[in-house]
């Protein structure tokens, strides 16, 4: 009877684990299904699907915004960015080896940190470019435009402030696109930059060389290729290797260029 017993309180537990088990799979199952819901029903006009605001005539600068992933050219050219900064861990690491190579880079810069962080990069980047990648590395396609624009502007002022240069490229978050990004940049007379090629640390733990030979292999010209230097312990694996890098791209016919060198000699190809 007592053998009987245990089987029946064995088979009740088994039960109730299994009921908890689906009960959190269905939880987990509603939630990305309230997500995608929210997702969907996110406002169109105005909010952060809509490229155009109100009735009224679209305050939006020149009126055309351009998306750039790469370049097409002949020339072996490469442009190399980071983003994320500035941090005062990383970013003068990434300073002291461009100097130390002179090579000249692209720096989207997060506005919170331009401005905590002024002093770090004031008078350091010169012969470099800076951007725009947000106030907070929010994602602004999530946002609607008068809050996209909001959002970019107190960075731009705050980058403008911290460098001395008024940046003229945006990289948002992620690379994440929205029609509202698309207004606020054309508001502010932007150009969008995302990336050809970018950085894989994970696949290289604590092998700096080898991922610098991945790297290299895989730049084609006209290339924008993606770094940080803000992060995790994993992303110093691009950051070790990148003198490796750059004189492996130089021995194969590469000349690093801004971004901005990048677009101005595509359009002359």
């Amino acid at each position: 009877m007592a053998d009987g017993a245990g089987r029946w309180g064995r088979r009740a537990l088994l039960r109730r684990t299994v009921l908890l088990a689906g009960g959190a799979a269905l939880g987990a199952a509603a939630t990305a299904e309230t997500a995608w819901i929210a997702d969907r029903r996110l406002p169109l006009a105005g909010g952060p699907a809509g490229a155009t605001v109100g009735n009224r005539h679209q305050q939006v600068g020149t009126g055309t915004v351009e998306v750039t992933w790469g370049v097409r050219t002949s020339e072996r050219l490469v442009a190399l960015t980071f983003d994320d900064g500035p941090r005062p861990q990383w970013t003068p690491m990434v300073l002291d080896t461009l100097a130390r190579y002179a090579v000249p880079a692209t720096f989207f810069l997060v506005g919170e940190r331009a401005r905590q962080h002024a002093a770090l990069v004031r008078g350091r980047l010169a012969g470099h470019e800076v951007g725009n990648h947000s106030w907070a590395h929010h994602d602004l396609a999530r946002m609607d435009a008068r809050a996209a624009y909001d959002d970019l502007k107190r960075s731009h002022d705050a980058i403008t402030a911290a460098t001395g240069v008024a940046p003229r490229l945006l990289r948002p978050p992620w690379g994440h696109l929205g029609g509202a990004v698309l207004h606020a940049a054309a508001r502010l007379d932007y150009r969008l930059v995302l990336w050809t090629l970018q950085m894989v640390e994970r696949e290289f733990p604590h092998d700096p060389g080898g991922h610098a030979r991945r790297i290299v292999a895989d730049v084609q010209p006209g290339t924008i290729l993606l770094g940080h230097d803000v992060g995790t312990e994993q992303r110093l694996v691009a950051l070790r290797g990148l003198p490796d890098m750059i004189t492996g791209l130089r021995a194969r016919g590469y000349t690093f260029v801004t971004v901005s060198q990048l677009l101005r000699r595509a359009a002359v190809v």
